[in-house]
C-alpha cells in the first residue's frame, strides 16, 4: 500500500475560522524565507481575530463576526471617508448611489458641485473626477463623508529644489547627513542632544552644500519611565521627546541657569555632559527637575508674549495634545502609588480617557497636567526653529523625520486612541534566514479595520504631526502599509500572521499630507520586499532607500556598480541598525553578533565565527574591486589592511549613485567604528547611548571632517555628468 498523499496547503478547504480570517485581512498562507508555503494554525488565527474585536470561539460568535464584517465591507453604506485622486473618477458603493439620486460636494475652497447619479441599475456610481486636491465634503440625502482626494504623488526633491530656484525644473544630485540626534554634543547641554545642537548641525551642513539631514526618532518617550528609551519604542508617535530641550532656547540664559541652580543639579549636569555614554534615567531625573523649576516661574506671569505662546499651543493641540498630558501626569501618579506603569493595568474608571474618572483627575491635578503641556510646548518650538534653521541656511529639504513603524502598547498613544490601535498583539517579523526565531518588537499600531470605520482620523493626526516640523518624513519598515506581522503577547514570534492593511487609501494620504506640509516622502524599503512593492512606492513619489551592504551584484558575489542603483531613491553608507563602514571592514558586527548569542552552529564543526571573518575578508575584495571598476581606487593596489578602512572610497562611491538624495551618517563622515544600534540585544550593546566626541561647533573645525564633506559635495557635483554620459548611447568604433 502507498501512504497518503498530503494534499498541499493551497489546495485544503478552508474553515470557517480561516474564511473570517481571510475577510478581516489575514493572510492564511503566506511564503516563508526559504520559499515554502505556512499555514497559519487556527489557534493563532482565533486569537488574533479576538483581538481585532472578531471573536470567533463558538459557532455563535463566528456568525456574529461575520455579520459584522459583511456589514463592514458590503458598501451599504458610505464610510466616513474615501480616498481619491485628482482627475480621476470617484467609485462609490451601488446601494448608496442610486440612478438618479442627487449629490453635492463642498469643497474645502467654499465652491459647491451639486450633481446626479446617471449610472445603469446595478453598476457603480462614478463620480465625475474632482481637480482640486483637499478634504471635501460629499453629502447624499442626509449623510455627510469626507472625499479625501490626493495628488497623484508626494511632493518630491525636484518640487523642494524649486521652492529656492523657481527656473530650475530639477534639482542636482543632492546631499545630506544623517544624525542620532541624542548623540550630538553641545557646551552646556547635560548629557543628552538637544534641538540647539542639530540646528547648528543643520546651518554647518547647509555651508557645507548639505540639503537635508535625516534624524533618528524624536518621538514623545515616557518621563516616569525614563529606562525607556528607545526612539522605536515610544510612548506617542504625535508628540516630542522633552529630553531634547535646550532650556535656554525659548526662555533664555538666564532662566535656564536659574532654574538649574533653583533644582540643585548644576554639578550633576556637568557630570553627565562628560559621559561618553548617555545614562539616560540620571540625565532625565536632573532635566525634568530643570523643567520644572522653569514651569513653576514661568507660570508666575500670565501676561508675557511667551505665555500667550503657550496658551496658542494648547489651543491648537486641542483633545491630542490633552491627552497626551494627562497621560503624563497619570502614569506618574500611578507609579507613585501602585508602581504600575502600563494603563491596561490601572483602575477601570482610568483606562478610558474620555471617563469622567478621567476629567476628575485632571481637574484635581491641573498643575501637573500644564506642567507637561509646558513641556511639549518648549520641545516643538526648539525643533520648530532647527527646521527653520535648516531652511533659512539655504536647505531645500531641512530636517527628515523618522516616523516609527509602532508605538509602545503601554503609552500614551495607546491610552488616547485606544479604539484605534491593535490591543494585545506586538508588531514583529517572521523567522527569516538571519533570524529564525522571528522577532517580537512589544509594539502596537492602527487596526485596519478601525482605520476604515473611523475615516482613517488617528493615521491622518499622526502623518501631520510628523510632517509639522520637519521637510521630509522617513517612514521606517514602510513595507507595514502593505501588510504587518502580528503576534499575541506572550506568544513565540514564530506564532503569528501577516495582516493586509488599505495600502491605496493610506498612500492618497500621505501624497495629500505631503502636498499639503511641503514636505518629501522617504519609505524604508529594506529587507523582504513583495514584488513590484518598491516601483508602486516609487510611482506615488515616494523615495526608498539603498544601502551600501545590500547592493550586490546578480551574481551575489561583487558590488553592483553605482551606475546600477536605482534612481528613485537615497542612497546610504549605513543605517543606524547596521556597521559601520570601518565596523564592517574590521568584522566589528560579527564579533558583536557572537557576543550576544546570534551566531548558530555549524555542522562541520568549524569556528562559524572565523568563517564569517575570512567570507568577510572576500567580500572585503569585492568592495575594492568595486571601488577600482569604479574609478575610485588605483588598479594597480591591493585593498587596504583590516585596520585602515577605505571610508573616503565608499562616501564616494555612494555619491555616485543616479540616486536624487545621498544620506551619509555622521559615523561614517567621522570613520567610527561602532553603529548606534544592534538589532537583537538588550543590555549586551550600548544601543542609543553613544555620544560623538566632539561638539557640534568643533566638529567643522576640524580639517579631516571638513575635507569629507567637501569631497562628498564635488562627487555629488560630479555625478551630474558622470550618471548623464553612462545613460547615452555608445558610439559604434
Amino acid at each position: 500500500m502507498h501512504a497518503a498523499t498530503k494534499k498541499p496547503a493551497t489546495a485544503r478547504a478552508m474553515s470557517t475560522i480561516e474564511t473570517l480570517a481571510e475577510r478581516a485581512g489575514f493572510e492564511v498562507e503566506w511564503q516563508n524565507a526559504h520559499k515554502q508555503m505556512q499555514r497559519v494554525p487556527e489557534n493563532t488565527l482565533r486569537i488574533l481575530l479576538e483581538k481585532l474585536g472578531l471573536p470567533c470561539s463558538n459557532a455563535a460568535q463566528l456568525k456574529q463576526s461575520l455579520s459584522a464584517l459583511d456589514a463592514e465591507i458590503s458598501g451599504r453604506k458610505l464610510p466616513p471617508l474615501i480616498t481619491a485622486e485628482v482627475d480621476r473618477a470617484i467609485a462609490l458603493p451601488v446601494s448608496v448611489a442610486k440612478s438618479g439620486a442627487r449629490y453635492r460636494i463642498e469643497m474645502e475652497s467654499g465652491e459647491v458641485i451639486d450633481g446626479r447619479f446617471t449610472s445603469p441599475k446595478g453598476e457603480t456610481a462614478l463620480l465625475s473626477p474632482l481637480s482640486e486636491p483637499g478634504y471635501h465634503t460629499l453629502v447624499i440625502n442626509d449623510h455627510r463623508t469626507t472625499l479625501a482626494v490626493a495628488p497623484p504623488r508626494c511632493y518630491t526633491i525636484d518640487d523642494a529644489w524649486r521652492t529656492l530656484h523657481e527656473d530650475d525644473a530639477n534639482a542636482p544630485p543632492l546631499w545630506g547627513v544623517a544624525a542620532q540626534v541624542y548623540g550630538l554634543r553641545r557646551e552646556g547641554d547635560g548629557g543628552i542632544g538637544d534641538f540647539t545642537a542639530l540646528a547648528a548641525l543643520a546651518m554647518q551642513t547647509a555651508k557645507r552644500g548639505g540639503h537635508a539631514v535625516t534624524i533618528s526618532p524624536m518621538h514623545a518617550m515616557f518621563s516616569t519611565e525614563p529606562y525607556k528609551f528607545s526612539p522605536y519604542s515610544p510612548s506617542s508617535r504625535l508628540f516630542l521627546n522633552i529630553a531634547h530641550i535646550d532650556f535656554a532656547a525659548v526662555l533664555g540664559a538666564l532662566a535656564a541657569r536659574a532654574a538649574i541652580d533653583k533644582a540643585g543639579v548644576a554639578e550633576e549636569f556637568k557630570s553627565l555632559e562628560a559621559l561618553t555614554l548617555i545614562e539616560w534615567p540620571r540625565a532625565m531625573k536632573a532635566r525634568l527637575a530643570i523643567l520644572r523649576a522653569m514651569y513653576e516661574t514661568f507660570i508666575t506671569d500670565k501676561k508675557t508674549p511667551f505665555f500667550k505662546d503657550f496658551s496658542a499651543f494648547i489651543d491648537e493641540g486641542d483633545r491630542p495634545l490633552e491627552d497626551h498630558a494627562r497621560f503624563e501626569a497619570l502614569q506618574a501618579e500611578q507609579i507613585a502609588k501602585h508602581g504600575e506603569g502600563h494603563w491596561r493595568n490601572w483602575p477601570d474608571d482610568l483606562r478610558d480617557p474620555r471617563s469622567d474618572a478621567v476629567a476628575a483627575f485632571a481637574e484635581a491635578n491641573r498643575h501637573e497636567v500644564d506642567f507637561y503641556l509646558f513641556t511639549q510646548w518648549l520641545a516643538q518650538k526648539g525643533r520648530l526653529h532647527a527646521q527653520h534653521a535648516a531652511r533659512d541656511a539655504g536647505m531645500a529639504v531641512g530636517l527628515i523625520a523618522d516616523l516609527a513603524v509602532g508605538c509602545d502598547s503601554a503609552g500614551s498613544h495607546a491610552w488616547s486612541y485606544r479604539d484605534e490601535m491593535l490591543t494585545g498583539v506586538s508588531v514583529g517579523a517572521p523567522p527569516d534566514l538571519f533570524n529564525q526565531a522571528g522577532q517580537s518588537w512589544g509594539l502596537t499600531t492602527f487596526s485596519p479595520r478601525a482605520m476604515r470605520t473611523q475615516g482613517f482620523s488617528a493615521f491622518i493626526d499622526m502623518l501631520r504631526c510628523a510632517f509639522k516640523c520637519a521637510g521630509g518624513i522617513r517612514i521606517d519598515h514602510i513595507l507595514g502599509l502593505r501588510r504587518l506581522w502580528l503576534v499575541p503577547e506572550g506568544e513565540s514570534a514564530k506564532d503569528g500572521a501577516y495582516l493586509r492593511y488599505p495600502l491605496e487609501d493610506m498612500l492618497r494620504l500621505i501624497s495629500l499630507e505631503s502636498w499639503r506640509f511641503r514636505a518629501i516622502v522617504v519609505g524604508e524599503d529594506l529587507g523582504t520586499v513583495p514584488p513590484s512593492f518598491s516601483e508602486r512606492l516609487q510611482e506615488h513619489g515616494l523615495l526608498g532607500i539603498r544601502v551600501l551592504w545590500f547592493e550586490r551584484a546578480v551574481d551575489g558575489d561583487g558590488f553592483k556598480p553605482p551606475r546600477e542603483w536605482d534612481s528613485g531613491v537615497t542612497a546610504t553608507t549605513t543605517t543606524h541598525d547596521l556597521p559601520t563602514v570601518t565596523g564592517w571592514w574590521h568584522g566589528k558586527d560579527i564579533v558583536w553578533r557572537a557576543k550576544i548569542g546570534q551566531t548558530m552552529a555549524r555542522a562541520d564543526g568549524r569556528d562559524p565565527v572565523e568563517v564569517a571573518l575570512e567570507e568577510r575578508g572576500v567580500d572585503r575584495r569585492h568592495l575594492w574591486q568595486a571601488f577600482q571598476d569604479a574609478q575610485l581606487a588605483p588598479d594597480d593596489v591591493d585593498p587596504p589592511d583590516i585596520d585602515n578602512a577605505p571610508v573616503d572610497e565608499a562616501l564616494a562611491f555612494v555619491a555616485a549613485t543616479p540616486a536624487p538624495l545621498v544620506t551619509y551618517p555622521l559615523e561614517d563622515l567621522l570613520a567610527l567604528v561602532d553603529q548606534p544600534n544592534l538589532p537583537g540585544s538588550i543590555d549586551e550593546h550600548p544601543n542609543w547611548r553613544r555620544r560623538l566626541s566632539l561638539p557640534v561647533d568643533e566638529l567643522f573645525q576640524d580639517d579631516a571632517f571638513c575635507n569629507r564633506l567637501l569631497a562628498v559635495d564635488t562627487a555629488r557635483k560630479r555625478s551630474v555628468q558622470s550618471n548623464e554620459d553612462t545613460s547615452k548611447p555608445s558610439e559604434s568604433p
